[in-house]
């Protein structure tokens, strides 16, 4: 069913064909009364006459009249014009991300902005007891004033998140969604909904980070060249770290996708207002320059001198700043060289020492008074001090198994990653004082510790 321009459903004048889907069509149209452009969404008659089709696109204006959001399209009206049902939307100048992933992967910062958005209208929804189910790239418009969150079409109404399970509350009609029906876009459905179980606000979240994933990637997370293969792959495989298809991601950003993905609702974050904070954590860091660094760490054998050459590099760099901030002028750097030999029994790097293949893992603080490296033993590695001006290598207890040393600004402690987790040490008069965090605590961005 195609309407003609000048078609009228009471006060509202269609004007053109917008787009089609599953649920009828879309229509560019006026209010002729606030003389106002709007989108008007039409169930024909034959789609009416489905029961469960007719209570979708009614459960739809429900959810969407009932949020009030700057990224969830509005809803203006709902009728009833000749058997026609239709609703009367916000008209959105712009196109979907589905539109937008044909050109290939967004960018980190634009990502971050748009995954930012979408969060914070799940959470309203989420907080309104709307679990949407079928978050998409083709579900999201992208506008001059921001995303906007489309079709509530296969949304529910949902009891608070519990973490014991998966219980919510039922929903009407029970035949579209009782245990055991799949309801959603399969690219992008959670483990529980493929299993016909019930879905909650962490449904949701899977969703999310498969969005997330595509957009930073241009590809979906899980694939398959079937649909049960699809299927298999959603419920068994891992997608790949998101550092290894996106190596601009910030690895915050690779651990918030990952845990936005676990198979297990509990293991993900358990509510959109979690996974927000995250998210804006994550984007403070990435306006900041330090923040857009990313550390390859070298794989030659000849470890020793490139530890030499590196430390050789910043003592004369912080030399020539320190002296610039005193007299105003930058003179010509002397050159300086020494060497960093690892101490007795231990070798340069992680696991399988400094071979081929193995990144040596340093840092040279800040105020260019110490260095800090990655040596393994036999029994295993750990992170080791060296203080610039004397001979004393010394490990620093608590770090076993810690790699990838990162300095804070004022060189009081040293961060590095060990055991999945993000983790600290104060350095402060020679006595090494474990310290261990949260994930985020003490952080103001990825590379970045703060005291």
């Amino acid at each position: 069913m195609t309407l003609a321009a000048g078609a009228r459903f009471g006060p509202y004048e269609i004007v053109a064909r917008v787009g089609a889907g599953g649920m009828g069509e879309v229509y560019r149209g006026r209010d002729t009364r606030l003389d106002r452009t709007v989108a008007i969404k039409i169930l024909p008659a034959a789609l009416a006459a489905d029961p469960q089709l007719r209570d979708r696109f009614e459960r739809e204006a429900r959810a969407i009249s009932s949020l009030n959001h700057p990224h969830i399209c509005v809803l203006f009206d709902i009728g009833r014009e000749s058997d026609v049902d239709f609703l009367v939307l916000e008209f959105l100048d712009g196109r979907t991300l589905a539109e937008r992933l044909t050109a290939g992967p967004v960018g980190v910062a634009e990502a971050l902005k748009i995954a930012i958005e979408i969060c914070d209208a799940l959470d309203q929804a989420h907080r309104s007891g709307i679990v949407h189910r079928d978050l998409k790239p083709a579900n999201i418009m992208l506008t001059k004033s921001g995303a906007k969150l489309l079709d509530f079409g296969l949304a529910k109404s949902a009891a608070p998140v519990v973490a014991t399970g998966l219980s919510m509350l039922p929903t009407t009609p029970p035949n579209l969604t009782a245990q055991g029906t799949i309801l959603g876009t399969f690219q992008y459905m959670a483990p529980e909904q493929i299993e016909g179980l019930e879905a909650d606000a962490r449904t949701d979240i899977f969703a999310f980070g498969a969005l997330v994933f595509e957009m930073l990637t241009g590809r979906t997370a899980f694939e398959g060249k079937t649909r049960a293969s699809l299927l298999g792959a959603i419920l068994k495989d891992e997608p790949p770290r998101l550092s290894t298809v996106q190596a601009l991601a910030p690895a915050s950003l690779d651990r918030i996708v990952s845990t936005c993905l676990a198979k297990d609702p509990d293991d993900r974050y358990q509510s959109a207002r979690d996974l927000l904070r995250e998210l804006k954590w994550v984007a403070s860091g990435a306006a900041d320059p330090s923040a857009q660094a990313v550390a390859v760490p070298p794989t030659s054998n000849h470890v020793a001198w490139f530890v030499a050459a590196v430390s050789a590099i910043a003592l004369v760099v912080v030399a020539a700043i320190a002296l610039r901030g005193r007299t105003g002028e930058l003179p010509s750097p002397a050159p300086a060289q020494f060497t960093v030999a690892p101490p007795e029994n231990v070798r340069f790097g992680g696991p399988g020492g400094g071979g081929t293949g193995t990144a040596t893992q340093l840092a040279v603080s800040p105020d260019g008074r110490h260095i800090v490296f990655v040596g393994g033993r036999q029994s295993g590695y750990q992170l080791w001090l060296r203080t610039i001006g004397t001979l004393a290598i010394t490990p620093i207890p608590g770090t076993e198994g810690g790699s990838f040393p990162f300095w804070s600004p004022d060189s009081r402690f040293v961060a590095f990653f060990a055991a999945d987790k993000l983790k600290k040490v104060p350095i402060a008069a020679g006595v090494h004082r474990f310290c261990a965090m949260s994930p985020f605590e003490g952080l103001a961005a990825p590379g970045i510790v703060t005291t």
